[in-house]
Protein backbone atom coordinates (compact mmCIF):
# COMPACT_ATOMS: atom_id res chain seq x y z
CA UNK A 1 0.00 0.00 0.00
CA UNK A 2 2.69 2.74 1.30
CA UNK A 3 5.52 2.07 -0.72
CA UNK A 4 8.31 5.29 0.50
CA UNK A 5 8.08 8.54 1.65
CA UNK A 6 8.59 10.16 -1.49
CA UNK A 7 9.32 13.80 -0.20
CA UNK A 8 9.29 15.96 3.22
CA UNK A 9 7.79 19.63 2.53
CA UNK A 10 9.08 22.82 3.67
CA UNK A 11 7.74 26.05 3.55
CA UNK A 12 10.57 28.74 2.82
CA UNK A 13 9.76 32.67 2.87
CA UNK A 14 13.21 32.44 0.20
CA UNK A 15 14.03 29.57 -2.15
CA UNK A 16 17.66 31.48 -2.86
CA UNK A 17 18.05 32.24 0.67
CA UNK A 18 16.30 28.70 1.95
CA UNK A 19 19.27 26.76 -0.46
CA UNK A 20 22.19 28.74 0.92
CA UNK A 21 21.74 25.98 3.92
CA UNK A 22 19.81 22.91 1.92
CA UNK A 23 22.37 22.86 -0.73
CA UNK A 24 25.35 25.37 -0.32
CA UNK A 25 25.83 23.97 3.50
CA UNK A 26 24.05 20.55 3.53
CA UNK A 27 25.20 19.47 0.18
CA UNK A 28 21.87 18.30 -1.28
CA UNK A 29 22.05 18.08 -5.10
CA UNK A 30 19.66 20.77 -6.66
CA UNK A 31 17.56 18.41 -9.23
CA UNK A 32 14.91 21.12 -10.57
CA UNK A 33 12.92 24.24 -9.62
CA UNK A 34 9.43 24.73 -10.53
CA UNK A 35 6.30 26.86 -10.43
CA UNK A 36 2.92 25.18 -9.63
CA UNK A 37 0.12 28.35 -10.37
CA UNK A 38 -2.69 25.91 -9.51
CA UNK A 39 -0.74 25.91 -5.48
CA UNK A 40 0.68 29.23 -5.73
CA UNK A 41 4.25 28.34 -4.92
CA UNK A 42 7.73 27.71 -6.80
CA UNK A 43 9.35 23.99 -5.63
CA UNK A 44 13.04 23.12 -5.38
CA UNK A 45 13.21 19.74 -5.42
CA UNK A 46 16.51 18.44 -4.01
CA UNK A 47 17.23 14.82 -3.84
CA UNK A 48 18.11 12.68 -0.90
CA UNK A 49 18.59 8.79 -1.18
CA UNK A 50 15.05 7.31 -2.60
CA UNK A 51 13.36 10.64 -1.19
CA UNK A 52 13.12 14.40 -1.85
CA UNK A 53 13.25 17.48 0.43
CA UNK A 54 11.05 19.67 -1.61
CA UNK A 55 11.25 23.66 -0.54
CA UNK A 56 8.28 25.97 -1.57
CA UNK A 57 7.91 29.58 -2.04
CA UNK A 58 4.78 30.62 -1.60
CA UNK A 59 4.22 33.18 -5.17
CA UNK A 60 0.38 34.05 -4.30
CA UNK A 61 -0.22 35.54 -0.78
CA UNK A 62 -3.43 33.87 -1.19
CA UNK A 63 -2.49 30.51 -1.40
CA UNK A 64 -3.12 27.72 1.08
CA UNK A 65 0.57 27.45 1.38
CA UNK A 66 1.27 31.16 1.89
CA UNK A 67 -1.80 31.49 4.80
CA UNK A 68 0.27 28.27 5.77
CA UNK A 69 2.86 30.33 6.32
CA UNK A 70 1.50 33.39 7.79
CA UNK A 71 0.01 31.73 10.70
CA UNK A 72 2.79 28.74 11.07
CA UNK A 73 6.02 30.51 10.17
CA UNK A 74 8.39 28.62 8.24
CA UNK A 75 9.27 24.86 8.89
CA UNK A 76 7.73 21.87 7.79
CA UNK A 77 4.35 22.09 6.03
CA UNK A 78 3.78 18.02 4.82
CA UNK A 79 4.85 14.34 4.55
CA UNK A 80 4.42 12.94 0.95
CA UNK A 81 3.74 9.21 0.54
CA UNK A 82 4.13 7.39 -2.32
CA UNK A 83 1.35 4.64 -2.67
CA UNK A 84 0.32 1.85 -5.59
CA UNK A 85 -3.20 2.93 -5.53
CA UNK A 86 -4.34 5.94 -4.23
CA UNK A 87 -7.86 5.58 -5.12
CA UNK A 88 -7.91 2.16 -2.80
CA UNK A 89 -6.17 3.98 0.31
CA UNK A 90 -8.82 7.14 0.33
CA UNK A 91 -11.27 4.46 0.13
CA UNK A 92 -10.05 2.75 3.26
CA UNK A 93 -9.56 6.09 4.93
CA UNK A 94 -12.64 7.27 4.28
CA UNK A 95 -13.68 3.92 5.60
CA UNK A 96 -11.96 4.14 8.42
CA UNK A 97 -13.74 8.31 9.35
CA UNK A 98 -10.22 10.26 8.58
CA UNK A 99 -10.88 13.63 7.23
CA UNK A 100 -9.55 13.94 3.53
CA UNK A 101 -9.07 17.47 2.04
CA UNK A 102 -9.25 15.81 -1.53
CA UNK A 103 -12.22 12.63 -1.33
CA UNK A 104 -10.62 12.16 -4.91
CA UNK A 105 -7.39 12.31 -6.36
CA UNK A 106 -6.33 15.56 -8.26
CA UNK A 107 -2.66 15.95 -10.86
CA UNK A 108 -0.12 17.41 -8.96
CA UNK A 109 3.18 18.27 -10.43
CA UNK A 110 4.76 15.87 -13.66
CA UNK A 111 1.21 14.55 -13.41
CA UNK A 112 0.95 11.69 -10.74
CA UNK A 113 -2.28 11.67 -8.87
CA UNK A 114 -2.21 13.59 -5.37
CA UNK A 115 -4.55 13.93 -2.40
CA UNK A 116 -3.93 15.16 0.90
CA UNK A 117 -4.86 13.96 4.59
CA UNK A 118 -6.42 16.85 6.97
CA UNK A 119 -4.07 17.13 9.86
CA UNK A 120 -6.85 17.28 11.82
CA UNK A 121 -7.14 13.10 11.10
CA UNK A 122 -3.32 12.86 11.28
CA UNK A 123 -1.99 14.54 14.59
CA UNK A 124 -1.66 17.50 13.23
CA UNK A 125 0.07 16.57 10.36
CA UNK A 126 -0.63 17.55 6.80
CA UNK A 127 0.01 14.21 4.41
CA UNK A 128 -0.35 14.02 0.99
CA UNK A 129 -0.59 10.49 -1.07
CA UNK A 130 0.73 10.79 -4.83
CA UNK A 131 0.77 8.02 -7.29
CA UNK A 132 2.94 7.31 -10.35
CA UNK A 133 1.28 7.54 -13.33
CA UNK A 134 2.41 7.08 -17.49
CA UNK A 135 2.37 10.44 -18.50
CA UNK A 136 4.42 11.73 -15.35
CA UNK A 137 7.48 10.91 -17.59
CA UNK A 138 5.99 12.73 -20.74
CA UNK A 139 5.14 15.82 -18.28
CA UNK A 140 8.10 15.93 -16.96
CA UNK A 141 10.22 15.48 -20.28
CA UNK A 142 7.56 18.22 -21.50
CA UNK A 143 8.31 20.72 -18.53
CA UNK A 144 12.23 20.48 -18.91
CA UNK A 145 11.74 20.64 -23.04
CA UNK A 146 9.86 24.06 -22.22
CA UNK A 147 12.71 25.13 -19.41
CA UNK A 148 15.12 24.75 -22.21
CA UNK A 149 13.35 26.87 -24.41
CA UNK A 150 13.22 29.36 -22.21
CA UNK A 151 16.71 28.97 -20.97
CA UNK A 152 17.76 29.25 -24.91
CA UNK A 153 15.15 32.21 -25.59
CA UNK A 154 16.55 34.09 -22.32
CA UNK A 155 20.16 33.39 -23.42
CA UNK A 156 19.44 35.04 -26.82
CA UNK A 157 18.27 38.06 -24.98
CA UNK A 158 21.02 38.20 -22.80
CA UNK A 159 23.82 37.80 -25.89
CA UNK A 160 21.86 41.01 -27.35
CA UNK A 161 22.08 42.77 -24.53
CA UNK A 162 25.99 42.20 -23.96
CA UNK A 163 26.77 43.05 -27.82
CA UNK A 164 24.66 46.12 -27.71
CA UNK A 165 26.63 46.64 -24.23
CA UNK A 166 30.08 45.95 -26.13
CA UNK A 167 29.23 47.94 -28.69
CA UNK A 168 28.31 51.02 -26.41
CA UNK A 169 31.26 50.69 -24.73
CA UNK A 170 33.33 50.15 -27.79
CA UNK A 171 31.97 53.70 -29.43
CA UNK A 172 32.29 55.55 -25.93
CA UNK A 173 36.39 54.06 -26.00
CA UNK A 174 36.56 55.03 -29.93
CA UNK A 175 35.40 59.03 -29.53
CA UNK A 176 35.42 59.92 -25.81
CA UNK A 177 32.26 61.23 -25.56
CA UNK A 178 30.21 58.18 -24.53
CA UNK A 179 27.11 59.80 -26.41
CA UNK A 180 27.89 58.01 -30.04
CA UNK A 181 28.68 61.46 -31.40
CA UNK A 182 31.58 62.42 -33.25
CA UNK A 183 34.35 63.14 -31.41
CA UNK A 184 35.49 66.50 -30.35
CA UNK A 185 38.65 67.70 -31.31
CA UNK A 186 40.77 69.84 -29.11
CA UNK A 187 42.48 72.54 -29.52
CA UNK A 188 45.95 71.92 -28.21
CA UNK A 189 48.67 74.46 -26.93
CA UNK A 190 49.91 75.36 -30.54
CA UNK A 191 46.25 76.06 -31.50
CA UNK A 192 45.94 73.15 -33.51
Amino acid sequence: MIKKISHIAIVVPDLEEAMNFWVEALGLPLNHVEHVSDQGVDVAFLPSGESEIELLEPCDQESGVARFMAKRGPGMHHICFEVGDIELVLGRLRLAGVPLINEEPTIGTGGKKIAFIHPKGTGGVLVELYELTAEESVRRLERLNDMRRRISQGSRVYAAGFLALVSGLRNTATNGNGDGSEPVKRKTEHGD
